[in-house]
């Protein structure tokens, strides 16, 4: 499983708006995605204006080419993109350990 994390900054006052596309853009577009494998969504408590999203992909190419090469991938920007202050940050992870 491969772990794609992405740190993202919008736009001020435009969380409570946010929270709800973020969700809904994951819901009805990355979640139907050829190895989607679940996701987390954290918001800032010191920082409210920046997220961090976790995406499981069963393969590291499910989302470099699968999705991020998809139509599915401007479905999702149309969403969430129009929030973003500047770029997220996205990198790509594999697991080294866990609890149980």
């Amino acid at each position: 499983m491969i772990l794609e994390l992405a740190d993202i900054r919008i736009h001020p006052g435009q969380q409570a708006a946010f929270d709800e596309a973020i969700q809904r853009g994951v819901r009805e577009v990355i979640s139907k995605a050829k190895g989607f494998q679940g996701y987390k969504v954290n918001k800032g408590i010191e920082s409210p204006e920046r997220y961090v999203l976790q995406i499981f992909w069963e393969t590291l190419e499910n989302h470099t080419i699968d999705f991020r090469q998809s139509p599915a991938f401007a479905d999702w920007r149309a969403i969430v993109g129009p929030f973003f202050a500047g770029p997220p940050t996205v990198e790509h992870f594999s697991l080294l350990a866990k609890s149980a």
